[in-house]
């Protein structure tokens, strides 16, 4: 009878165990979450007085928005030379410059003939970048030919704008020589007009630009005409310059159009960044242009059916592709 009762409890407890085994949680690997890798860009564009800062700023807002995965900041920077070397470089993914500066620097002309970038390749021409001489009225200039002998601010040292203003300048035979030369940016442009430091001052950007828009704040300006002969000349030896209007009204006390000449602003961007990537950035800025529109007047005239006009180096596969899916290409 003892080894019965033993049996039993040995076969109980058994039994609890193999019970207790059963209803035990099975221990899973940790749950594990995944999140989306969100890539960071940037947007070098220029000084705050001018137009990319507030263009770029505004792209990097709808990048943001709508194109998946993709953060984007837009910073100053000394505009067009340097931030088609900073892409180049990749110390910035996309940049805001002149058509004619992305010429030179894929080229490796001008200021690039010792440091040539073929890594760089566009996205999108936006619009005209409209050279602006700018002077007071006091005085008493009219056209470029009476800047001989004055003071004349000619854009940042090594920036796009010095190269154009020394172009439209030599054009009408005014140089070093016989006149008084001086690189200064926009704001000190802006600053050396309210200050009469200086007579002129050349400013390359979509209008109206703020920078022009303070001196009129405070003194009666006047723009400088760029006539039809100088246009011509430049024309035959510059191909990216065409021949615009200021109209009348773009700047407080300037009544009548005015003649003058442009290039075309321009994106670009760097031929190792991911054709996915470069799609999703063309595709949010061009699908809703609505949100560039709000920042800058000028925005109105950055369009897709104007997107590949005055492309002067080689389209990124990512732009060619949604250009492709548009029927622009």
């Amino acid at each position: 009878m003892k080894r019965w009762i033993v049996l039993l409890v040995l076969t109980s407890v058994l039994f609890l165990g193999c019970a207790q085994q059963q209803v035990e949680t099975p221990k899973t690997p940790e749950a594990t979450t995944t999140v989306a890798e969100v890539q960071e860009i940037t947007i070098v564009t220029g000084g705050s007085a001018g137009t990319y800062y507030p263009i770029g700023g505004a792209m990097a807002q709808a990048i943001t928005e709508y194109a998946p995965g993709i953060k984007a900041t837009a910073v100053t920077s000394g505009a067009s030379v340097v931030n088609a070397r900073k892409v180049g470089n990749l110390e910035a993914e996309f940049g805001l410059m002149q058509n004619d500066v992305a010429y030179y620097a894929y080229y490796g002309i001008e200021m690039f003939k010792d440091a040539k970038v073929d890594k760089l390749r566009g996205v999108a021409t936006l619009y005209p970048e409209i050279i602006q001489i700018v002077t007071l009225k006091e005085n008493g200039i009219k056209t470029i030919y009476d800047l001989k002998g004055k003071r004349v601010a000619v854009g940042a040292p090594g920036s796009g704008t010095a190269v154009d203003a020394l172009q439209i300048l030599n054009a009408a035979g005014i140089d070093e020589s016989n006149t008084e030369i001086r690189y200064l940016d926009f704001k000190e442009v802006s600053d050396a007009l309210k200050d009469r430091t200086i007579d002129a001052g050349f400013i390359v950007a979509g209008i109206p630009t703020a920078a022009v828009s303070d001196i009129a704040a405070v003194r009666d300006v006047a723009i400088v005409e760029v006539p039809d002969e100088i246009y011509q000349k430049l024309k035959d030896n510059y191909p990216f310059y065409t021949q615009v209007s200021i109209p009348a009204g773009t700047y407080k006390g300037v009544d009548e159009d005015v003649k003058t000449v442009a290039v075309l602003a321009m994106l670009a961007t760097n031929a190792d960044l991911s054709e996915d990537l470069v799609y999703e950035v063309t595709k949010a800025i061009f699908e809703h242009r609505d949100v560039l529109e709000a920042a800058h007047k000028r925005a109105a005239d950055i369009t897709l059916e104007t997107a590949l006009e005055g492309m002067p180096i080689p389209l990124h596969p990512g732009a060619e592709k949604y250009y492709k899916e548009k029927g622009l290409i």
